[in-house]
């Protein structure tokens, strides 16, 4: 090998690599293992893992996922299907994504789905710059304040290479300030508006006359919610959304310390030749028979890449046959359902926390479903409360500032372990030991 690429050393191939940057050892590698030492090595790892009762959210989500899903996702004509380009071996795989859409299409309540997107984040700076594409010579685009910071941060990298000026809506009690968004469209240049419609905070936002004011401004909606919710909230197309974009690893998909995720994107009919990525139809073959077939894919993503609407190519296949499976077992019974309790957990959760005098709602009044922000009596009593939960193996919530709680109760949180968090929040309060505990 080293002899048809015509050098003498291995070395030879980094002789441009400056002798600063190069290791300078050997490779410090283990021993080799049998399988059943590797086995054993990985299975003590994870037992120095604490597995802890999670009211985290802030954008991913401890839900429920049937035990059959693990096992379809295994099904070889699903998992080794191939790539999509050659239909005849990869119907499989072709089925799948053409079912995530159709579902998608119906959370979103929007025309057209595709199957390509990392996560939340990416799939937001994707629909900002497909505003940006289709308004051509404006490259304004408006993001409230009440959107995932995470995902804002990723849509300001995103902006600042693509020549994009990406502005803050302020937010007001918690939600969008919608007469500053109205005073910023009306400044001009705006190509895009992304709100969530059921924001950071865990608020469902009122975003009644948003689409009429962004749309008589010539600019597209683009609207970002939990996957999940949709199946219970309004929908982004009930709304007048021209996007639809976010996170749907809410989808029973595990956390994972991290990932993966999975980024969900719909829009209208009108956008379609603007929808980055795969899009995969129904047809029917020479013999008549149902087919699936790659329909739409933006050529210039492989052969002109700096004139390409989008950059992403990836499919996501796994967990776009995650959700897909999902959906199908859960139905919209199970989704209502799984809505339902965390809903009710959530408000359980949020008026036994307040009533122990330790916190109050940070937003009163503002409607929520899951997930709510409390706001602590001072920073030190957060502290107290924050070890008490942790040290009972419990992950009470994000915290946001020195005295913010934001706190996500999902159907997987009995009413047995609310009632604990509850009592961990006497304790750090110093009222004295709470009847049930004792």
């Amino acid at each position: 090998m080293l002899e048809r690429c015509g050098v003498e050393r291995l070395e030879d191939f980094y002789a441009d690599v400056p002798a600063s940057l190069r290791l300078g050892r050997e490779y410090d590698l283990p021993d080799s293992m049998s399988e059943d030492e590797v086995r054993a090595y990985f299975e003590n790892l994870a037992s120095r893992n604490t597995p802890m009762v999670c009211f985290a959210g802030a954008g991913f989500y401890d839900h429920y996922a049937p035990a059959a899903v693990s096992y379809i996702l295994s099904r070889s004509e699903f998992l080794t299907a191939y790539t999509p380009y050659q239909p005849e071996i990869s119907q499989g795989t072709l089925r799948y994504i053409f079912e995530f859409q159709t579902m998608m299409c119906t959370l979103t309540g929007l025309d057209v789905s595709n199957a390509s997107m990392y996560d939340s984040s990416t799939a937001l700076a994707e629909a900002m710059m497909m505003s940006v594409a289709h308004a051509r010579k404006r490259t304004r685009v408006l993001v409230s304040a009440t959107v995932n910071p995470a995902s804002r941060e990723v849509m300001a990298t995103y902006a600042l290479y693509h020549g994009i000026r990406l502005d803050t809506i302020p937010e007001k009690e918690g939600v969008t300030d919608l007469e500053a968004m109205r005073a910023m469209l009306a400044d001009g240049d705006v190509a895009g508006v992304v709100i969530a419609s059921q924001n950071f905070y865990g608020i469902l936002e009122d975003l009644t006359g948003v689409a009429d004011s962004v749309h008589s401004s010539k600019a597209l909606l683009v609207l970002t919610a939990p996957a999940s919710s949709l199946a219970v909230i309004r929908t982004p197309g009930e709304w007048g959304a021209d996007i639809a974009a976010g996170e749907a690893q809410s989808l029973g998909m595990p956390l994972g310390f991290g990932g993966p995720g999975l980024g969900y994107m719909c829009c209208t009919q009108a956008l379609l030749r603007k929808l980055p990525g795969r899009i995969v139809g129904e047809t029917a073959d020479a013999s008549g028979r149902k087919a699936y077939v790659l329909t739409l894919q933006a050529r210039e993503q492989h052969i002109r890449r700096d004139k390409a609407t989008s950059n992403i190519c990836s499919n996501q296949g796994l967990m776009s046959l995650y959700a897909a499976v999902y959906l199908s077992l859960m139905g919209p019974e199970g989704m209502a359902e799984a809505n339902r309790l965390g809903c009710d957990g959530a408000h359980a959760l949020a008026k036994g926390l307040c009533e122990t005098g330790l916190f109050e709602m940070k937003y009163p009044g503002a409607p929520y479903l899951n997930e709510f922000a409390l706001k602590c009596r001072d920073a030190e009593s957060l502290d107290r409360f924050m070890e008490l939960c942790v040290s009972g193996n419990i992950l009470p919530g994000v915290r946001l500032d020195g005295e913010t709680l934001l706190v996500a109760v999902t159907e997987r949180r009995t009413l047995a372990e609310i009632d604990l968090v509850i009592n961990k929040a006497v304790l750090a309060s110093g009222s004295g030991i709470n009847t049930k505990e004792s």
